[in-house]
């Protein structure tokens, strides 16, 4: 059984959200202290995380940050805010997706059924089918390793969360080919999204800041001005 650690310190709304994902199947754990998040995924295992961004004394936003630098795991961030910015600061430091309150009890679920299974698919988990197969994929200098979920830049390790992984491994995948934020998001995320273009720029930025010699300056991943994305092979 899935498990799912609720970070949220409004009793009513986490036990909603226990509920709902109890319903389905999930077992959860709901926990209201932001600072004992790090040491809760280190003690015990969770298949992803539902953050909410307003907690007391240690942010959402800030939580995440430090859960991504340290553990690799989906996350789901959970915001009464509907402004553009706080979505992508939220995905800019390492959220997989978010959705804001109040939420469709249904769409919570599709969402956490969707990061599930990807997660299951490029660790090669029990819903996985390994990653392709492939044993490398090698673009210039880097290292593309599907199996083991790794990445080198020439002898240096990038460590990168689910979803930047699974971004890079399309792009590797299909090196040369340009393709728009629409299509990126389509076969990269694969349902409907409130902010889908933002979404994919916030992604393509962090991944340059990971692969690029010089972010600012891409050779990697080039910006086709009006068509979209390429990585060049």
């Amino acid at each position: 059984m899935e498990k799912i650690l609720i970070v949220e310190d409004d009793r009513k709304i986490a036990e909603l959200e226990r509920d709902y994902l109890e319903s389905s199947g999930y077992e959860t754990v709901i926990l209201s202290d932001g600072s004992k998040v790090i040491l809760e995924l280190k003690a015990q295992k969770y298949d992803l995380v539902l953050l909410d961004v307003m907690l007391p004394g240690c942010s959402g936003y800030e939580i995440c940050r430090k859960v991504r630098d340290e553990i690799d795991i989906p996350i789901l961030m959970v915001t009464a805010r509907t402004e553009a910015a706080d979505a992508i600061r939220g995905l800019g430091l390492g959220a997989d997706d978010y959705i804001t309150k109040p939420f469709d009890p249904s769409l919570l679920m599709a969402r956490v059924r969707s990061h599930l299974k990807r997660y299951a698919r490029l660790t090669g988990g029990k819903d996985g089918e390994g990653k392709h197969g492939e044993e490398k994929l090698v673009v210039q200098d880097l290292v593309i390793e599907p199996k083991t979920w790794r990445v080198w830049k020439g002898n240096r390790e990038i460590k990168l969360p689910n979803r930047e992984f699974e971004l890079l491994c399309f792009l590797a995948r299909n090196a040369n080919i340009v393709f728009s934020k629409e299509a990126l998001f389509e076969r990269v995320w694969g349902y409907e999204y409130t902010s889908d273009a933002a979404t994919v720029s916030v992604h393509i930025n962090r991944l340059r800041e990971r692969i690029e010699d010089d972010a600012r300056n891409p050779k990697l991943i080039e910006t086709v001005w009006g068509a979209g994305y390429r990585l060049n092979g």
